[in-house]
Parts: structure tokens; sequence; C-alpha cells
């Protein structure tokens, strides 16, 4: 008897899928797992070359590369590439990929999949235009009531979920893999030749006006590794603070995830700050949080409820309750400079959590929602 084929999965971005490190984890524990697995994203101006990977890419082009015409042309290309493709399970990354999904799924009679990484109806950019709020709240309405299987980053965000639409929602955290490579001890201070990293998006909402605003009263320089909507600004705004002529601040530009994780473990501190403009952002769970403890270096974060949460768990970060230019530089300075023994306190936490926090830990609750919903068995 033959044995049968393996069933092919197919997951639609938005994104690059270059620097897309969540579709990559989980794309490659699918394969390795035994699914034939397909990722389509979009092709951007400057996108690099696709890096190899274990399952197949396909980069879909076109004339727009943001706002309504994108949106528009990027459902309808990929609406028609769908079409001509076959899949056990159809899987639609957020809301701007769903419509086409579910449709190719619906003509199909297989299950649709619907992975949120974000809350899309309360990102800052969709909360800001009530008009724009509007439309995608009637996609989230139509969509997540048929998914047969819908997962999300983080457990805040499932309870959001499931109270809106009274269904149950997987979370599968956005977790780093932990790799072979052994961490240095933890410096009994912080490096002086380190700096202060942000990796991420340049966007709205990221705390990074005011970032930028404490750093002269920063006793380190910044890194910044990634682009966005905000990129000029933020690039202005150091300029007229002295800081790229200081060389206080250095934007970096995109950065390959290979590259970004030895970026990051030269860093001294990572940092991630957000605004509360949007329940998407409040209940986030970013995927930086678990980079900065891989790479063993203490952060600065925000004190929104999951990574509270996890910092009474693990305490590898220090909070700060908002976003005021002092606050942050009194925080970053508290370790850089002010207090070695709590640096070198935290970044010893880090290499403790490290196991815990994996995607070795992750991948299992992944695969096994995938092997229930297409009723795979494995020894």
């Amino acid at each position: 008897m033959r044995p049968s084929p393996a069933p092919h999965l197919l997951f639609a971005v938005t994104t690059d899928l270059c620097y897309d490190q969540r579709m990559q984890r989980i794309c490659g524990s699918l394969a390795a797992a035994g699914y034939h697995v397909t990722l389509v994203g979009w092709q951007r101006p400057v996108s690099p070359p696709l890096t190899p990977q274990p399952y197949q890419q396909h980069r879909l082009r076109g004339w727009f590369q943001h706002g309504k015409a994108f949106y528009v042309e990027f459902n309808l290309r990929l609406l028609f590439y769908l079409l001509r493709q076959r899949a056990a399970a159809w899987c639609a990354i957020d809301l701007d990929t769903a419509l086409p999904v579910w449709l190719r799924a619906r003509l199909g009679g297989q299950p649709l999949v619907y992975d949120a990484h974000e809350l899309f109806t309360e990102v800052p950019e969709v909360v800001a235009r009530p008009a724009v709020q509007r439309v995608w709240r009637w996609v989230e309405r139509f969509i997540v009531p048929r998914a047969r299987l819908a997962y999300t980053v983080g457990p805040a965000l499932a309870r959001v979920f499931e109270q809106r639409y009274g269904r149950p929602f997987a979370v599968v955290r956005n977790v780093s893999r932990l790799r072979d490579e052994q961490l240095p001890p933890a410096p009994t201070a912080a490096p002086p030749g380190g700096y202060i990293l942000y990796q991420g998006a340049l966007n709205m909402g990221r705390g990074l006006e005011a970032l930028l605003d404490a750093m002269p009263l920063v006793a380190g320089r910044l890194v910044v590794c990634g682009e966005g909507d905000l990129s000029a600004d933020l690039r202005a705004r150091a300029e007229r603070l002295g800081l790229l002529a200081s060389g206080q601040v250095e934007f970096r530009g995109y950065v390959l995830p290979k590259a970004l994780r030895e970026v990051t473990r030269q860093a001294s501190l990572g940092i991630m700050l957000l605004e509360n403009i949007g329940l998407s952002y409040y209940y986030s769970l970013a995927n930086k949080f678990f980079d900065y403890v891989h790479a063993g270096i203490p952060q600065v974060l925000i004190d929104f409820p999951e990574y509270r949460a996890l910092n009474e768990q693990f305490d590898v970060a220090e909070l700060v309750p908002d976003l005021r230019p002092a606050t942050l530089a009194a925080a970053l300075n508290r370790l850089l400079r002010d207090e070695p023994a709590r640096y070198h306190y935290l970044a010893e936490n880090c290499r403790r959590a490290r196991p815990q926090l994996s995607w070795q830990h992750e991948e299992k609750v992944l695969v096994g929602l995938y092997d229930k919903l297409l009723n795979q068995h494995r020894p």
C-alpha cells in the first residue's frame, strides 16, 4: 500500500518573507513534522532574495506598497494565486489576508485557519481611523466564527477573542528557538562597549519618539534595527536632537534574522516600549521580549499585562510605568551605569529563563493543533 502524501498547508501573509521570524518558525516546524508547507507573501521594492527554507515560498508582485490600493491589489492577486493551488488547510495570517483565504477554503471545502499575530482591529493605525476600523471589525466578525482552528500569540489576546466570539482560541507564543550555542557568563555590569537595542517596526505607538527624546539624558548609545511608517520622521527627530551627529543613535535599517541575532548578542540592553492606544498593543506579547532573553541581555519594558506576568515569573527586565523621557532615562541609566548588581542579576535570570521560554515547547502545541485539525496520528 502506497503511503498517503503529506497534507499541504498554505499560509498567506502581507509581510516580507525574509524578515518574518514567526512565520519562519511556524512553517519550519510544520515542515519538520511532515507537512508540505507553502508560505505566500509580498514582493517589496527593497526585498532581498529569498533565504533557503525547508518549505516552499512564493512572493506576489504588484504596483502598490501601502494604503487602500495595496490591500485591494494584494487581496485580488492572492485570490487569483490561491485559485490555482491545492491544500488540505488554508491559513490566513491576520485579517488583511483573511477574505481570499476564506473564499478559497470555502470553494474547496477545506478548513480555514486563522492565526492572529495581533488584534488587527485595535492596532493604532486602525484605531485612529474610525471608518477603517468599522470595515476591519466587519471582516473580523465574518472570519473568526468561520475558522475551524484559531490561535494567537498570547493568553491575553486569546481571552479577548474568546469573549468577543464565544469560541476557543489556542495560544502559540512568538518565542525564540533555543539554539545550541552557549552564552558566556553573565557580566558583572553592563559592558562598556555595548549599546541599547531596539529591533522591530518603526511605526506609530512604539514609544520611539519618547525614546529618542530620552537619549540626551542616557549614558549610552542606541542602535535601531528595522523600518516602518515613521522611518523618515524618526531620523529627522534624531538629527534635530543632535543624536546622529554625535553617534549616540544609529539606524541600521532592515537586518536579516541571522544577522539580527548577532546584533542582539552584542547589545548591553534591549528595549520594548508601546503606547496604550489600542487593545492590540496593550495585550501584546512581542517576539523581541524573547529575543532579548535568548541573547542574555536585560531589557527595559513597558508595564503592560503580558510583560508584567512574565517578568514576575522570570525577572529579566526593568518595567517602566510611562514613556516620559525622564522615566526612560532613569530606567536605562539604572542598568547601564548606576546599579551594576541589578544588571548582573537580570542577565543571570535571562540565562536561567532561556530553556523554559523556547520555541521547542511552542512548536509541540502548534503541531498538535494541526494534527488534530487534520486527524494526523503520530507515534
